[in-house]
């Protein structure tokens, strides 16, 4: 009796994890797309659609579902479909369109063939031991055809890929019925004024408004704002909402598409109420893992508001700004992924977010329809393979990467070099006067690194002859980048060449890049820091976006003393301003309701832009200072730099686990969880340390080997 109820309960556990296991499936790339489609198009301004710049790509309305099996037993599976479809066993077709199929003992292929042109073809499978996963292969043309006598081709030509999905893991959830979590919040104020009502919500936030207990036949008018000054502009106020209502009783009301504000100016006429006002805040369910605190108070606060501008601009997707564009952006993602490393390590959304600017062949265009947003793709696969390690990404995606670049490889000039060409927008930066023309050193330099990136893609995706090629363009583009644009007198990359000959001008983009690209010796490294990066007479950056790029430079210099200076002036001077998220630009040298303006709108600029969280990134690799040294980890360092700082402590996390550290001036505490790292330090003695041997390594600097799942508690004394 005690055996029979032990193959019972064993049983009930097997049927259990393989319940589990199901998930829906679909051909990789097409729920991203759609779902990017879906998201980017919400976009109004005042009322009106306002469409994306550039081509949007579809899911493939028909796509088979492919996979073996071999049974010991016959087993029923239950089928669960989004869209018209078939299937098959071994080519035989069930009649109708079967919820439940047996499948005969030993080896059988199963097919489902889907359609759906509303939304992505997708199945979910489950049996108990037969389910949908990603080990399903997908195809969007079986190339079958019959002959005259009725005999069916072998489908031997047909592209197989490894289906897509995501944590779609019941049958009630399928893919199309997607929408990101709300939680109910309340305002922190309501004050009146001559037409109505303000509603402050505390600080910026995202979600749907609920108006409570509307009553009567009339006009309301919603005027959102970042800022108050924007919400009670009812002409200039960039995003608005005009309800009529026809109600006899009272009734709540939830509007129907998200905004981004802090501020809701709620004007109704004389025949309508509204009671009170609260919102559904939506957000994506991610968690953070990451996390810093220091002994220099504003440095948290920064930190703390860099988070939650971070959190707000992580939606479906890594996105510019929450309230104006709500698009996925290349440049914004590439710096969104990296920030991503040190806070949530949410694989998934750098995902979706690379698949959906992508999009599909064939490529008639750069990514956003600009130049540099190209390359910034190309160099978020480098990252995203350096920090993660899955190569399974790369294989798959791998076709998309290379026609990409064959895109690029086909507009470089009668001199091999890329410009901006009909159709391309160059855009580098927003900065007044920036020069877009001729070659400019800044790109070359992005495009080296892309076909570096190619060059490691190929190699993983076992295509040796296209690996050499790229190695080839790599090495012969590098080549040519300073005898192209290096200026002795300038000491400095110059920032383009027209008609053949070398500009004058020396901007600080191309400098800083070749810095931690690794580009220059540590001559150029010195002279450039010097010449360019510490030099006010050179075009200053008013952007978080690049300010992201020079302090990464400045950081990799070891300057953290001049850059957490830099830091809590220029986030800080923001916080300084009343800011609850970090904005798209900051001029410390404008005052008033002109910190609001851009595109030539008196509220234009967003005041809660992802490349506004930049220290995210800086305080996580350059001051904890951990960061991979091969793909996933497996190699690492750990370089901690006080910068000035008393103490600092934080959690970077790896994919098996965190690592967490704290340091003061005399001591260092490290938890590692996986992986073989080294601990480099500046120390006036030589460290000790209970658990590993500091070695010298020439003057102040001393290593020490960290191995996997232990603490390490070192005693040391900070240089200078």
């Amino acid at each position: 009796m005690k055996h029979i109820l032990s193959l019972l309960l064993m049983l009930i556990c097997s049927i259990t994890a393989t319940a589990q296991q199901a998930t829906w499936i679909w051909y990789p790339g097409d729920f991203e797309i759609w779902l990017g489609n879906d998201m980017q198009n919400r976009r109004t301004e005042r009322e009106t659609f306002y469409p994306v710049f550039w081509k949007m790509d579809s899911h493939y309305p028909l796509v088979d579902f492919h996979k073996e099996v071999d049974l010991t037993a016959p087993e029923e599976v239950s089928i669960y479909v989004e869209g018209r479809y078939n299937v098959r066993i071994d080519g035989k077709a069930f009649e109708g369109a079967p919820s439940k199929i047996t499948i005969p003992a030993g080896k059988h292929w199963i097919n489902i063939k889907i359609f759906n042109q509303a939304f992505v073809p997708a199945v979910y499978i489950s049996g108990r031991t037969v389910f949908s996963d990603n080990t399903w292969l997908v195809t969007p043309e079986d190339k079958e055809w019959i002959d005259e006598t009725g005999k069916a081709s072998d489908i031997s030509a047909t592209k197989w890929l490894h289906s897509g999905s995501w944590n779609f893991n019941k049958p009630e959830t399928p893919p199309s019925a997607f929408r990101l979590p709300v939680s109910p919040a309340s305002a922190v104020s309501v004050s009146s004024h001559s037409k109505g009502r303000i509603v402050d919500f505390g600080k910026e936030t995202f979600g749907f408004i609920k108006l409570h207990g509307v009553n009567g036949s009339g006009k309301v008018n919603l005027y959102y704002g970042e800022s108050r000054e924007e919400a009670l502009d009812i002409q200039h106020a960039e995003t608005l909402d005009r309800l009529s209502f026809h109600q006899s009783e009272k009734r709540d009301t939830v509007l129907s598409l998200s905004k981004a504000f802090r501020y809701v100016n709620v004007e109704t006429d004389n025949e309508v109420q509204v009671d009170s006002i609260s919102m559904l805040y939506e957000y994506a369910g991610v968690k953070e893992r990451g996390n810093f605190r220091c002994s220099d108070e504003e440095l948290n606060s920064i930190y703390d508001v860099a988070k939650y501008t971070f959190r707000l601009a992580t939606r479906e997707f890594f996105i510019d700004g929450i309230k104006r564009d709500r698009w996925v952006w290349s440049g914004d993602a590439y710096q969104s992924y990296l920030m991503n490393y040190y806070l949530f390590y949410d694989n998934e959304t750098v995902q979706r977010t690379i698949l959906a600017l992508r999009g599909k062949d064939p490529v008639t265009s750069h990514i956003n329809t600009i130049l540099d947003y190209t390359f910034y793709w190309f160099m978020g696969i480098y990252d995203y393979y350096l920090y993660t390690g899955d190569e399974t990404f790369i294989k798959q995606f791998y076709p998309r990467m290379k026609t990409l670049m064959e895109y690029c490889l086909g507009r470089r000039n009668k001199n091999g070099l890329v410009e901006g060409m009909s159709g391309d927008w160059v855009f580098i930066d927003w900065a007044d006067g920036l020069s877009k023309k001729g070659e400019l050193s800044f790109e070359q330099l992005l495009f080296c690194r892309s076909l570096e990136t190619m060059t490691l893609c190929a190699d993983i995706a076992g295509e040796k002859k296209d690996a050499e090629t790229y190695r080839q363009y790599a090495a012969e583009l590098r080549a040519r980048l300073f005898p192209l644009y290096w200026s002795d007198s300038k000491q400095a990359l110059v920032h383009s060449r027209v008609n053949g000959m070398q500009t004058s001008n020396v901007t600080r983009y191309a400098n800083m890049f070749a810095i931690f690209f690794e580009y220059f010796d540590q001559q150029q490294k010195s002279a450039v820091k010097k010449s360019v990066l510490l030099n006010d007479n050179i075009q200053k950056i008013t952007t978080p976006y690049m300010r992201f790029y020079e302090l990464e430079a400045l950081c990799a210099m070891g300057e953290q003393a001049y850059v957490l200076k830099e830091m809590k002036s220029y986030w800080g001077g923001m916080l300084k301003l009343g800011a609850t998220s970090f904005w798209e630009l900051y001029d410390p040298s404008v005052s008033g309701p002109a910190h609001y303006a851009m595109y030539g709108r008196p509220f234009g600029k967003s005041l809660c832009h992802a490349w506004g969280a930049s220290p995210l990134y800086l305080l996580g690799k350059y001051y904890l200072g951990v960061k991979p040294e091969s793909p996933g980890y497996k190699t690492y360092t750990v370089q901690p730099v006080l910068g000035g700082l008393e103490w600092m402590e934080g959690t970077v996390p790896v994919p098996e686990g965190d690592i967490k550290m704290y340091c003061s001036k005399k001591e260092i505490k490290i938890t590692t969880i996986s992986g073989t790292g080294t601990l480099r330090l500046q120390s006036t003695i030589k460290p000790t340390c209970a658990q590993a041997i500091a070695e010298s390594k020439g003057g102040n600097t001393y290593e020490l080997t960290l191995q996997p799942g232990k603490t390490y508690v070192v005693n040391y004394r900070a240089v200078k």
